[in-house]
């Protein structure tokens, strides 16, 4: 009599095949190529790994996902860290994965590259888009943290060449899990003061895995939608991030950049000077103008007054002339009534003349006086230039944020705009 068989369900079978691979395979490392990469909403990642003869499925969960530091793609030959399992639904097996690393390439180099390319593609390393630093910076932002050496350094530099200058800092780590993000918040809150002119990113040096904040996208974007200039200072000389090819200007290290963003206060007073001479020249030119045009004027009233009096003078000369002529005495009386007459004539027509010369004088040195851009200075008024040079006539001509030079009497001033108004806007007197 034959013994009874041995029958499975699906299920049993499954769950000893699962067994079995799980006892033989509880982690093993494999490598292979991906393709099908599929990234859910769930956060959890499916591919396949496959060679010439043979493809594997693969999962990678979500909490693993997260600490993948490249972006797996199709095409990518990688090694993958996991265990076997039975996937009972399909009868399937697969690979759970706990690591992933990149063939050949190193994983952190690999994401370098790949958010390198990225935001290129996306111009955000565009030389158009990259701001000049502002000449006469009057508050300083720093974003590193407050125990390196880096942010001693920019301080001590910053004090020997113009100590006088507002600093605002900060402070965040600027390695490890969470950097990145303290680094780009660290910027956002800077750009939300309002009135830092120029910002000051990085820290010492370190090998890639520490300067690693610095080539995370988060910041990236940070030094991208920054208002203000931003110059980079991560590591030494030979270091480059991600956040160089962003910034507004790359320093070689923290120490060069306060160099650039702090001129030495010396040469910041002779710059002064010089535009203060350039001004008063500038100012000086049409009031030379004017009172050259007012001696021209001066010159012919004067020329034409010394005429009508050497006429007058001829004309009573010959009124003499002819009542000596004429003998009888009534001539002689008539004569002399006339030329009293003409005499008194010319008396108030010499007066008005004079008169009216006078006034043509007080005008046009009153005139003078108005168009001169020192006298108008004197009284209290300024002129504003945008750092071109033009003259804002205008509140449409610059904008919230814009920096200005007000010229007064006596010096300039360096301001910002902070709330415009149109001409209805203007205070009623």
């Amino acid at each position: 009599m034959s013994s009874p068989r041995a029958v499975l369900t699906v299920s049993e079978l499954t769950t000893r095949l699962g067994q079995v691979l799980e006892e033989r395979f509880p982690a093993v490392w494999v490598e292979g190529e991906i393709s099908n990469f599929r990234l859910y909403g769930s956060g959890h990642a499916y591919f396949t790994l496959k060679d010439a003869d043979a493809q594997l499925r693969a999962v990678l969960f979500r909490t693993r996902m997260r600490r993948i530091r490249f972006e797996p793609a199709d095409g990518l030959h990688v090694m993958a860290f996991g265990s076997v399992e039975i996937y009972p639904q399909r009868g399937e097996y697969q690979l759970v994965v706990e690591l992933l690393e990149p063939k050949g390439l190193g994983a952190l180099q690999l994401a370098f590259e790949q958010l390198k390319t990225r935001l290129q593609a996306e111009g955000l390393f565009e030389q158009a888009r990259k701001r000049g630093l502002p000449r006469f910076p009057r508050k300083i932002g720093i974003v590193t943290s407050t125990s390196g050496a880096a942010i001693r350094d920019m301080l001590r530099v910053i004090g020997r060449r113009f100590g006088e200058l507002h600093i605002v800092i900060a402070p965040c780590r600027v390695q490890g899990e969470g950097a990145a993000e303290e680094i780009a918040q660290g910027l956002r809150d800077l750009n939300g003061l309002g009135d830092v002119d120029v910002i000051i990113v990085g820290r010492g040096g370190g090998s890639l895995e520490d300067l690693w904040a610095f080539n995370e996208e988060a910041v990236a974007r940070a030094i991208a939608a920054s208002k203000v200039p931003v110059v980079s200072a991560v590591g030494h000389e030979v270091d480059f991030t991600i956040a160089d090819f962003v910034a507004d200007l790359r320093a070689p290290t923290p120490s060069a950049a306060a160099e650039l963003v702090v001129r030495e206060k010396q040469a910041v007073v002779d710059t002064l000077g010089q535009l203060r001479v350039r001004l008063e020249r500038t100012a000086a030119r049409p009031l030379r103008d004017l009172e050259r045009r007012v001696d021209e004027l001066t010159m012919r009233l004067r020329r034409g007054m010394r005429g009508e009096v050497s006429r007058a003078s001829h004309r009573v000369e010959m009124a003499t002339a002819a009542l000596r002529a004429s003998d009888p005495v009534a001539r002689v009386i008539n004569g002399r009534h006339r030329l009293e007459g003409l005499e008194s004539r010319l008396v108030i027509s010499l007066t008005r003349r004079c008169d009216r010369a006078r006034y043509r004088l007080r005008t046009a040195v009153g005139r003078l006086d108005s168009l001169s851009p020192l006298a108008v200075l004197g009284r209290g008024y300024s002129l504003t230039r945008t750092p071109t040079g033009e003259v804002v006539r205008g509140a449409g001509q610059v904008s919230v944020g814009d920096d200005v030079r007000v010229l007064l009497h006596r010096g300039s001033l360096d301001a910002r705009v902070t709330a415009t108004r149109e001409e209805d806007d203007r205070p009623k007197v």
